[in-house]
């Protein structure tokens, strides 16, 4: 399952930097706050244990998508549709 940043976001720039698929920006389709791209997110399975963007979030805005429910076989072909373009 993709994951998403709700509204609580404080923009503290923290997450951005650790996502290893680039999934994560700011102001993207005119939000405030940073969004998480559900077509790259892959729980970070392909590069570590848990998802590194919700492990450092220090208000826990960071949930599962229940728009994007993904298995963790779907999870691990979308890292390898990503990485082996």
């Amino acid at each position: 399952m993709a994951l998403k940043i709700t509204s609580e976001c404080i923009n503290c720039d923290i997450c951005e930097p650790e996502c290893p698929n680039d999934a994560i920006s700011y102001d993207q389709k005119g939000q405030k706050t940073y969004v998480i791209d559900p077509d790259l997110c892959t729980e970070c399975v392909g590069f570590y244990d848990e998802p590194t963007c919700d492990k450092v979030c220090p208000i826990d805005c960071i949930i599962p998508d229940p728009d994007r429910v993904e298995s963790d076989e779907e999870l691990r072909l979308k890292h390898q549709r990503i990485w082996n373009k």
